[in-house]
């Protein structure tokens, strides 16, 4: 299946949509990108959603376990021939337009595939260092996937005797701030589907007991409970800073935008006094375009 460069720029669009759709906060910052690497951007975007709708959505919900496990077989499968050069639907061709310009493996993707075979069967999580495998899963994964795209600045590349910096680890770590920035955010929502992330071990380390949890109950112990895990994610959040540096000249202020955008619902979620039950945190309008000059400043000087 070959799309005409009409049909493919429809498809594009379509993916566009979609991500300013349900992913605003990111929308925001991938439009500071040149429009080549955006488009990319949105067609991976998209790929990860519907890798996750597979398990997440309304109506994979009534489905077994057993119509979702077969679900996620498919999808790898048909991921590997995508990898392979098939294609068989608008998003395979945009994918596959991406792949071409910004060529890249596919462990990535493999990997976010077992992130969602994981939600088959894991509703709890011990200790942290199992939620950390699960958050690179399903996020981290999306770091190694764009950085082709973002690429890395020609400063670092020039020179015959230069070393190519490796972004991959500060890349995997904003995607696990990020999941961890979503798992704070949505406690109310997963506990609705008889999921924790929050890990076991912290549960009890601080006295907040499964019932409690369920049962919304917001006293001493969850808060603290709470700024434990809000001060986990900002780490994360620290350790991907690092490698923004190395990106090209025109992703630096992109990324930027969404790291210190994203992060900010860390802060929501103080200003609600760590009610993750009633009240959903976000960043409103006017705090993103406050920030846009001060992340276009801080790409310029770091």
């Amino acid at each position: 299946m070959t799309l005409a460069a009409s049909d493919l720029d429809a498809a594009f669009e379509a993916c566009r949509s979609e991500t300013a759709e349900w992913a605003k906060t990111f929308y925001l910052g991938t439009l500071l990108l040149p429009l080549e690497k955006r488009r990319a951007i949105w067609a991976i975007y998209v790929w990860c959603r519907r890798t996750d709708e597979l398990m997440d959505s309304e109506e994979a919900q009534l489905r077994p376990v057993e119509e979702l496990a077969e679900r996620l077989d498919r999808w790898e499968e048909k991921t590997r021939a995508l990898f392979d050069g098939h294609v068989e639907d608008n998003l395979d061709a945009v994918m596959q337009d991406t792949l071409q310009r910004y060529p890249q493996g596919i462990q990535p993707y493999l990997d976010m595939i077992e992130g969602q075979r994981m939600d088959l069967s894991w509703t709890r999580y011990p200790t942290f260092q199992d939620l950390k495998l699960y958050c690179y899963r399903v996020a981290g994964t999306v770091g190694l996937m764009t950085q082709g795209v973002m690429g890395v600045d020609e400063a670092y590349t020039s020179a015959p005797w230069s070393e190519c910096p490796d972004p991959s680890d500060a890349a995997v770590a904003l995607g696990i701030a990020n999941q961890l920035t979503n798992i704070l955010r949505d406690v109310g929502e997963d506990r609705a589907r008889g999921r924790i992330y929050l890990p076991q071990e912290d549960l009890r380390h601080f006295g907040v007991s499964e019932d409690d949890l369920l049962a919304g109950k917001i006293n001493e112990a969850w808060i603290e409970l709470m700024m434990f895990q809000l001060a986990r994610a900002r780490e994360w959040f620290v350790r991907s800073e690092a490698g923004v540096r190395w990106l090209s000249a025109d992703a630096r202020w992109p990324v930027w935008t969404s790291l210190r955008m994203y992060r900010g619902i860390l802060n929501a979620i103080e200003r609600n006094n760590y009610d993750v039950f009633n009240r959903r945190a976000f960043v409103g309008k006017l705090s993103k375009a406050l920030e846009l000059p001060r992340c276009f400043v801080i790409a310029q000087s770091r």
